[in-house]
């Protein structure tokens, strides 16, 4: 199925001339559902229409009636202005408005029932559709044109057809003089027989709860009304009579309106009164012609359109003004209701049927040619010359503001007349104001007839808006319509598509790369065509910064091909390295991009960004050594994580100067580090050879001092070069080496102090060359340095040096001063003054010789008081040593020992045996076949406990017990029992003596 929007002619708001343009159809379409009872509100199965050459706009016929309201007329456009250049047509196709309609004709069952058949009246309810035909046949179809019911009504021309308002009713009336009324889903059915053509019915909208009521009328000019009776049959009731044919009726809530040759007529059928009367418009001579159409937009405002003029009538229900500004003095039999003209216009074309749309009108316009305008009016004889031209549907406001006008191809067109021509709306709700859009359901379907054709009408949608807007290039607002849910998903993808190719051939690579992500989504397929289109274009390097990673993952030939594209034009470069660090390197094989750079590597002119993704692809194919080469060469801070992390160390022997010039105290502990890989000479010979612009002598100083430090004879073939690298960079140190190294010539070493004048480390050197006089008088001379001159003269322990010292110093008084100051505890200072000739004057010489006496007897007493200290301290341990010696040490067995262990711990003797066991010393001197001091057996000590004391005096455990009770039995009267024992323990407790020493003392 597909809808069409025809050849159309266009009306701005502005009332600018309207242009006529032809609109492509939207594509297939699915049919939308009834809210009420699901049916689809589309027609199916429909042919799709064809479009003709759109007509030019043509003046409006003559107004001869003098209607108010606002008039607005088309002006004459000369046959000339056909031949527009093509700038202008240009022109109009941007100014080009949207339609607000598509078009499909009606097909299922209806194009079977035309072929033997005319149509000749329709009606539109909320779940079927009435065709009513020549033949006098109703046919009950669906929205889809299927027939569902066929009621054989009449025997002539089906004239006018009405629903109530559950549609559960249909009523017709004929020319045959029948009006039949049939029940839709009972055997219900009644007929009424007039005699005379009926042109009108209207059933009662609550014609099954209101007794049946339904209201007719035709040639013989009365309305009637008839009721169903409660006891059988009808009451006939005559509303109007004698004002000639009645040619429409339509009936809404309690009002019904109809119109005859006088006018249009509206009734209240609560009250049966009448409300107001619009007059027949003037210019009008024969309305059977030009018949009236009346439409209800709501249950208060009426629609009128009658031959070239529409008027828009509101029920109202006090005395105020209308809408827009309008106030009409209506003749009204009723004081309650009244009707006001809010809006009135005169067209250009005959009217054939009108419409609601929201707040706007739709028209169906006949357009007659001039020789058929003068027939029409002055001849009642119809022509049928084949000259008619295609009917229109305008979009109009209630001023005349016309939105769209769409040109009809209905077949046979050209042989009718305006009242050849229906047009039906099925009920809907809603508003066109929210930008012309209608709820799913809720949109109007337009149904225009012609005797052999039925056109269906329908408001876009979205995804028309859609269409239109990719037709005319409006793809930004194409896309922003899908993405803010006017259609389906599904048309991102053809929007997105469609948008690209447009940006394309605008060769907007950069824009249309942008818009990549939004617009190709998460389709892998998608990505790699559209990557591989912009290869070809040779625009790849603008799209790379979009091509997704993940969600979705493209081929690792899509990302190879992206990587490629970036490595031929410098200006690339760096976007090929951002790349490489951001694309995981699952991703794709580095082989092929590695192939495509290493042509360019012996190239002067390739960027360090170039160097750099090179190494990155080196580092991702396993190619550590090459990519530390590119690295260090860049100069990359990184190069020493990456050395440690991919133990890299033996890789860098030729690469220590590039090292050096990144981070020389990284490098200088990485070489020191791995000294065994990279020896001290390769070191110094790439840094005194190199050729790259750094300070190569003061980085040599650094790598040289740093080896020393840690192995003073690593560099010790570089001492003499070392010495020099100091003696520029770091005199401080000087000293410390020339100390602590024996590698370095003291010759070569005294040239390169004297040439620096560098006097301490010339001191030096002479005193290690043996030169100590020269050097004490450079001492002298030179630093006038007493403090230093007396150092170095202890330093070589040489009396000579201590005169030659004195000699210097008498050429010069104040040295001697110095001298005085300094040689206290080295040399006697009488000794010094008795070789100060006579007469010699030294400055400061009484204060110099006070602080020398001074000096002396704080020595002096400090001297006294450390021998003091001294001979106590010497008193104080011989005392202690005789005190310990006294004490015995318990001698046991082995097996004894561990016992003794296992003990409890709380016993003074266990305490004992515990300490003597660790006098390991002492026992294996008893081993050595020592006696028993009293009972003089041996001493075995596997199986006896033995006491051994320091006088090396050894006894039997058992025996020295038993001696020692003797002692204290013999002494024990004379003994004070509160005195403390010679060594300081209390006489209460038992200490085990050397019973010979012991005795020899008493």
């Amino acid at each position: 199925m597909h809808w069409t929007s025809f050849y159309r002619r266009s009306r701005h708001i502005n009332g600018r001339a309207p242009r006529q343009r032809q609109f492509l159809h939207a594509g297939p379409r699915l049919h939308r559902k009834s809210p009420r009872d699901g049916r689809s509100r589309g027609p199916a199965g429909g042919e799709r229409m064809s479009t003709a050459p759109a007509r030019r706009a043509r003046p409006p016929l003559p107004l001869q009636n003098g209607a108010e309201g606002d008039d607005e007329r088309e002006e004459e456009v000369d046959e000339e202005e056909v031949g527009d250049d093509e700038a202008e047509e240009e022109e109009d196709d941007d100014d080009e408005e949207e339609p607000r309609l598509k078009y499909q004709r009606l097909g299922g069952s209806v194009p079977a029932i035309l072929s033997t058949d005319a149509a000749a009246a329709i009606a539109v309810a909320d779940r079927m559709v009435a065709l009513g035909t020549h033949n006098g046949t109703l046919h009950i179809l669906d929205f889809q044109g299927n027939q569902v019911k066929e009621i054989a009504a009449h025997t002539a021309t089906i004239n006018d057809i009405s629903f109530d308002a559950d549609g559960e009713y249909i009523g017709s009336c004929s020319d045959d003089g029948t009006v039949a009324i049939n029940s839709l889903f009972t055997d219900e059915k009644l007929k009424f027989e007039y005699h005379r053509p009926m042109k009108a019915i209207a059933l009662d909208p609550n014609y099954a709860r209101n007794y049946r009521r339904f209201a007719t009328g035709g040639l013989a000019g009365q309305v009637l009304v008839l009721t169903k009776k409660s006891w059988g049959g009808y009451h006939k009731k005559v509303l109007r009579d004698g004002e000639g044919p009645i040619h429409s009726m339509k009936w809404r809530a309690d009002l019904l309106a109809w119109a005859n040759d006088a006018g249009v007529k509206v009734h209240d059928m609560r009250t049966d009164k009448g409300i107001a009367f619009i007059e027949r418009p003037k210019g009008i001579h024969r309305p059977e012609f030009l018949l009236p159409h009346l439409v209800w937009q709501d249950d208060t405002v009426l629609v009128v359109g009658w031959g070239t003029s529409v008027k828009i009538a509101a029920i109202r229900t006090d005395l105020s003004q209308g809408l827009n500004g309008l106030q009409r003095t209506i003749t009204t039999a009723s004081s309650e209701k009244y009707v006001d003209i809010v809006g009135s216009f005169q067209t250009g074309y005959h009217i054939s049927g009108v419409a609601p749309f929201g707040d706007l009108l739709v028209v169906l316009a006949y357009i007659p040619d001039e020789d058929e305008k003068e027939k029409t009016f002055s001849t009642s004889v119809t022509s049928r010359q084949g000259t008619a031209q295609r009917p229109e549907i305008h979009l109009v406001s209630w001023k005349n503001d016309e939105l769209t006008t769409d040109a009809l191809p209905i077949h046979g067109y050209e042989h009718y007349k305006a009242k050849d021509y229906a047009l039906a709306h099925a009920p809907f709700s809603g508003s066109s104001n929210a930008g012309g859009q209608w709820a799913a359901g809720d949109e109007p379907l337009y149904y225009i007839v012609s005797p052999k054709d039925i056109v269906v009408a329908k408001p876009r949608d979205a995804e028309d808006h859609i269409a239109w807007l990719l037709q005319h290039g409006c793809h930004e607002k194409a896309l922003a319509a899908v993405e803010a849910g006017q259609g389906r998903t599904e048309l991102l993808d053809e929007v997105g598509s469609r948008y690209l190719d447009h940006l394309i051939i605008e060769r907007k690579y950069a824009e249309a790369a942008q818009r990549c992500p939004k617009l190709l989504r998460g389709s892998p397929s998608a990505w790699e065509r559209w990557v591989f289109h912009f290869a070809h274009l040779r625009q790849l390097p603008v799209l790379v910064p979009y091509i997704p990673t993940e969600n979705p993952q493209l081929s690792d030939t899509a990302y190879e091909v992206a990587l490629v594209a970036l490595t031929t034009n410098p200006s690339f470069h760096e976007l090929l390295l951002t790349t490489i660090k951001n694309w995981p390197p699952t991703l794709y094989s580095a082989s092929p991009v590695i192939s495509a750079i290493e042509p360019q590597l012996n190239s002067s002119s390739m960027a360090d960004s170039l160097k750099e993704s090179l190494a990155e692809l080196y580092v991702i194919n396993g190619q550590y050594e090459k990519a530390l080469s590119l690295y260090a060469e860049l100069l990359k801070p990184e190069v020493f994580e990456f050395i440690e992390k991919y133990n890299l160390h033996d890789a860098i022997h030729d690469k220590i100067v590039n090292l050096m010039i990144v981070d020389n105290k990284r490098t200088v502990h990485l070489l020191i580090q791995h000294r065994d890989i990279i020896p001290p000479y390769e070191v110094v010979e790439q840094l005194l050879h190199t050729s790259k612009k750094c300070d190569k002598r003061y980085l040599l100083h650094l790598y040289l001092h740093a080896l020393f430090e840690i192995d003073i004879h690593a560099g010790k073939d570089f001492h003499d070069m070392q010495v020099e690298l100091y003696a520029d960079y770091e005199t401080r140190m000087l000293l410390p080496f020339l100390r602590t190294s024996q590698h370095y010539r003291l010759d070569k070493a005294y040239e390169i102090f004297a040439q620096k004048e560098l006097v301490r480390e010339q001191v030096f050197v002479l005193g290690r060359m043996g030169n100590a006089k020269e050097a004490l008088s450079t001492i002298i001379n030179k630093l006038e340095d007493m403090q230093e001159a007396v150092e170095f003269v202890t330093e070589q322990h040489d009396d000579e040096l201590w005169e030659e010292l004195i000699r210097q110093c008498l050429q010069k008084p104040e040295m001697v001063g110095n001298l005085l100051e300094h040689t206290v505890g080295n040399l006697d200072p009488l000794y010094i003054v008795s070789l100060v000739p006579d007469g010699l004057e030294i400055p400061r010489l009484r204060d110099r010789l006070v602080k020398i006496v001074t000096d002396y007897r704080t020595e002096t007493s400090l001297r006294n008081g450390c021998n003091d200290i001294l001979k106590a301290d010497c008193v104080n341990l011989l005392v202690k040593y005789y005190h310990e010696a006294r004490r015995g040490v318990y001698m046991v067995s082995m097996d004894e020992e561990v016992h003794g262990n296992r003990a409890d711990d709380g016993s003074s003797r266990g305490h004992e045996r515990s300490s003597s066991v660790r006098a390991l010393d002492i026992k294996s001197r008893t081993r050595c076949g020592a006696r028993c001091c009293l009972c003089f057996d041996p001493l075995p000590i596997q199986d006896i406990s033995v006491i051994v004391f320091y006088c090396c005096h050894a006894y039997h455990l058992s025996c020295l017990e038993g001696g020692l009770d003797s002692m204290r039995s013999n002494s024990g009267q004379d003994s004070d029992g509160g005195m403390d024992d010679e060594d300081g323990s209390p006489s209460g407790q038992s200490r085990m003596r050397c019973v010979l020493c012991t005795t020899a003392a008493s």
